[in-house]
């Protein structure tokens, strides 16, 4: 979002909190979790939009605090981004505006659960209802593993206070979609369908993670498709919000399940999608600085998305021990970086020494672009091939957009 928004002729001055030691000329010290704090530094930096990347700060209601002092911010205020921060709201909700999804009932108790789980008689997700940094969502395997899901989730002992109330969600089959969009409180405009690989590995098997890669545009999908998913899961969505007066301004990310029975909603986030957002912006041929400005003052309807022709992919370098415990301090090697690939930092950091090293599971995003999603890929995993060559303790998938490319070549 940085780089995106350094590009804009717009800007005068960025700021980055708190940053990583990608966006190290940028970076200021400042306590994003403190509101006060943040309202001080906008005033006295004279700062003319506050834009809003994580879910936390959305869900702690850092919008509602800027606009009280009367600072323009792009994202949605507190009670906007429950469609993020509350399954069980986002469910009643989509239910109450006819917006599909699977079959599906909360609980704060396990018995409860269990005997609804046997109710239902099909394969089940099973959610926390608040934020878990990614790591709320199980995928049993098993009917055993189900129950443990249940058992532990409401237990406390895997995710604290996120899960003390659950979902259990029909299971759905089918490829999964990233619909991801501009809102200004009334109107959705849509950016070009994704697709992330959350398996850890490849095939997608192993564990859930943050996202080891992505690419869009998605094939298969026409016109006349694009435009109804966009009518039913953004538009319909911010209508429905804006009659509840709870208007959505910021970004809306729909993940979806294209099923045999038409496309369900798997769930919002209420902000760029990682690692969506790397790829999207990288096609985004619009000045996104104004964009913003536009949702924050509602004349989005003035304007169009230009995006660039071809494709977008991105390989996620992580850390050994990622989604787990990964390991840190990695030393991170030195490689080229040209266009079409751009190199964005995640989990890293700088050592009193100077040098780059790890700091978390998800390390860097190699993003590339290409005149068809083959040549994009291709250009991305050439680099990654260097950086997990150099040093075994970094890893990657090496067939991101493999489902993409199978149905290319057949």
């Amino acid at each position: 979002m940085a780089s995106a928004i350094l590009a804009s002729p717009l800007l005068t001055s960025l700021a980055v909190a708190p940053g990583n030691p990608g966006t190290a000329e940028h970076n200021i010290d400042l306590d994003v979790t403190d509101h006060d704090a943040v309202v001080e530094w906008c005033r006295a930096h004279d700062t003319d939009l506050v834009v809003v990347g994580p879910e936390v700060p959305l869900v702690a209601g850092i919008v509602d605090a800027l606009a009280v002092a009367g600072i323009r911010a792009f994202g949605p205020t507190r009670a906007a981004a429950q469609l993020e921060g509350s399954k069980t709201f986002t469910r009643e909700f989509a239910a109450r505006h006819g917006i599909p999804g699977p079959r599906i009932a909360s609980f704060t108790e396990a018995e409860p659960a269990i005997a609804w789980l046997d109710e239902l008689g099909v394969p089940v997700v099973v959610k926390a209802d608040g934020l878990a940094a990614g790591k709320g969502v199980v995928i049993p395997e098993s009917t055993e593993e189900t129950v443990e899901a249940i058992r532990s989730m409401l237990s406390g002992e895997t995710l604290g206070d996120a899960g003390a109330r659950i979902l259990l969600e029909e299971r759905l089959d089918g490829p999964e979609v990233s619909l991801i969009g501009f809102c200004d409180g009334l109107v959705a405009r849509g950016l070009p369908t994704a697709q992330d690989h959350k398996r850890v590995g490849e095939g997608d098997t192993g564990l859930n993670t943050g996202g080891m890669g992505a690419y869009t545009p998605v094939p298969g999908i026409d016109a006349d498709q694009y435009d109804e998913l966009v009518a039913t899961f953004l538009q319909r969505t911010v209508d429905g919000m804006a009659a509840e007066g709870n208007p959505f301004i910021g970004m809306l990310y729909a993940g979806l399940m294209l099923t045999a029975d038409g496309p369900r909603l798997i769930e919002y986030n209420t902000r760029f999608g990682d690692p969506e957002a790397q790829i999207l912006l990288a096609l985004l041929e619009s000045d996104v600085l104004a964009i913003m400005m536009a949702c924050t003052d509602g004349s989005l309807a003035e304007h169009d998305l230009a995006v660039s022709p071809g494709a977008a992919a991105i390989v996620v370098v992580a850390a050994e021990g990622y989604p787990g415990t990964a390991a840190k301090h990695v030393p991170i090697p030195e490689v080229e970086i040209a266009p079409p690939v751009q190199l964005i930092h995640a989990g890293t950091a700088l050592t009193d020494e100077g040098s780059l090293v790890s700091n978390g599971g998800r390390v860097l995003n190699i993003v590339a672009t290409g005149d068809d999603l083959r040549a994009a890929l291709n250009a991305a995993n050439n680099v990654v091939a260097e950086i997990v060559a150099a040093e075994p303790k970094l890893f990657a998938r090496r067939d991101i957009g493999f489902r993409a490319l199978d149905g290319a070549s057949s």
